[in-house]
């Protein structure tokens, strides 16, 4: 697969929501996001930053209602765009790993772009919100990520007391073993699997 071609773009609509997600692989980790979220904008910017992508992400929706849809779907398309841009994971690393710790806060992610979504969340208890995110709303995101994206992902926090700072060691965390598993090997020319697809 061309490097040059690891790039998507997608946008979703529904009466609750319009996001647009540009999303580069092969990027240097520079970001532009708008979700109307400030905390949930922040911690999109950090996952490109340390994942190495470029993002771009436009998300306006019913937040007079609450957070919930915005999120959910900036994962939905975030994922949907993580999937195009891969095509069909051919020469791909396809697992990746990733600890980072943010002060008293340690994150674990691992990842099998598997085309089997799945999600592992184990986190300690979190405050209600950070700033006026919901942080219930994380989850959710992530799940989005993970279902649109074929991905089974394990996030595990054995410890860490202030919550965002475990949210932001998560976020970082999952960029870092993204950008792992999306990396070409050149000793693999095809999928990563025995069976011959993912």
């Amino acid at each position: 697969m061309e490097t040059e071609s690891r790039r998507a773009t997608v946008e979703r609509k529904t009466r609750e929501t319009a996001v647009a997600v540009q999303l580069v692989l092969d990027g240097t980790g520079t970001a532009e996001v708008d979700t109307g979220l400030p905390f949930f904008d922040h911690m999109l910017t950090l996952w490109a930053v340390h994942g190495f992508f470029d993002l771009t992400v436009r998300a306006q929706g019913d937040l007079e209602v609450d957070g919930h849809h915005t999120v959910e779907d900036v994962g939905i398309t975030l994922g949907q765009a993580l999937s195009e841009a891969l095509g069909d994971r051919r020469g791909i690393r396809r697992y990746g790993t990733a600890f980072v710790p943010m002060d008293e806060a340690m994150a674990q992610v691992s990842l099998d772009l598997s085309n089997r979504p799945y999600l592992v969340w184990r986190l300690p208890g979190l405050a209600e919100r950070v700033g006026s995110f919901e942080t219930e709303l994380a989850p959710e995101f992530f799940r989005a990520v993970c279902q649109h994206g074929g991905i089974t992902a394990h996030i595990l926090v054995p410890y860490g007391d202030n919550s965002h700072h475990i949210l932001e060691a998560v976020f970082k965390a999952f960029g870092r073993a993204l950008d792992e598993a999306v990396r070409q090997d050149p000793r693999r020319r095809a999928v990563p699997s025995s069976k011959g697809v993912l």
